[in-house]
């Protein structure tokens, strides 16, 4: 080869490869963007459908209940009654599992004197249906009104907790009904801002179909509020406990935990179950809560 014909390649390759890892990089862009899309609720929901304890596994007794939500589908819950109950809780877990993974918070509830409804949506454990942002709304309301119909609560006794997404579930259901107080653990401002701290080069905010505005929404909430968010948190960064708080309205009380995400609320022991139980404590007796 001449050195005039070699110069040229020499000089042309840069070029071409340049455009080579353009498009490759351009391809790879708009595939995993068409993969967010078309397959999020995947990337959000993780669902098991196996239960593996029960209420009675620890002595309890409770009702194994079947709630239909308006929209056809049918989902599991356990209600465990307390005999001289002090009020009412609706557990709304979080992405992952389902109602029988959460036998602790269970025991603890009861044990503050609290009724339990805890409820999986539809596609965890024996609920029906496929798992998506809008359905586990429509699935927190059906659960409201089996404890209002079914079971005689009062609007006025009903606590809504909601841990990680979960919590994204109270906000919005409590913005819909009356409840007595609001709890919300380890959850995120929306998922479009969760999605953009993970894939902050992807237009995410253009690609959820499940969203949550957890952030516009906490700002319709009457009723006094406790957000418990960890320091340490490495799935949902603290900044969107103390966002949501902000954007609360009183009465209002942040509980700052240090930990990981699942463990948390574990390492933190009986100090957090006190804790929740002086928050009820004062929305039953209306006691002022202070901000934090």
């Amino acid at each position: 080869m001449h050195s005039e014909s070699w110069s040229k390649v020499v000089a042309s390759a840069p070029v071409g490869m340049l455009k080579f890892l353009t498009i490759s990089v351009a391809c790879a862009w708009v595939g995993v963007s068409l993969l967010i899309y078309f397959y999020q609720a995947r990337l959000i929901f993780h669902p098991t459908r196996e239960l593996t304890t029960t209420p009675a596994d620890q002595g309890l007794a409770y009702v194994d209940a079947a709630i239909g939500s308006t929209d056809g589908e049918t989902l599991h819950g356990w209600f465990v009654p307390h005999p001289r109950a002090a009020g009412t809780v609706l557990f709304l877990h979080g992405n992952a599992g389902n109602i029988s993974d959460r036998p602790l918070t269970l025991e603890r509830l009861h044990a503050m004197g609290l009724n339990v409804l805890m409820l999986d949506y539809r596609g965890y454990g024996r609920s029906t249906g496929q798992p998506s942002a809008k359905g586990t709304i429509v699935d927190a309301r059906a659960a409201w009104h089996y404890l209002i119909q079914e079971q005689n609560q009062r609007a006025k006794d009903i606590i809504i907790y909601g841990r990680s997404l979960g919590g994204a579930v109270a906000i919005e259901l409590a913005s819909q009904t009356s409840p007595r107080a609001v709890i919300v653990e380890s959850t995120f401002t929306s998922l479009s801002d969760m999605a953009a701290d993970i894939y902050p080069y992807l237009p995410t905010r253009l690609l959820l179909r499940h969203r949550y505005p957890s952030v516009t929404t906490i700002a319709k909430l009457e009723a006094p509020l406790l957000i418990v968010h960890s320091d340490d948190d490495e799935l949902i960064p603290p900044q969107h406990g103390q966002r949501l708080f902000d954007a609360a309205t009183p009465p209002k009380q942040f509980y700052r935990l240090t930990g990981s995400h699942n463990r948390a609320f574990i390492e933190a022991g009986d100090t957090y179950y006190e804790t929740m139980q002086r928050f009820i404590v004062a929305t039953q007796t209306s006691a002022t809560i202070d901000a934090d």
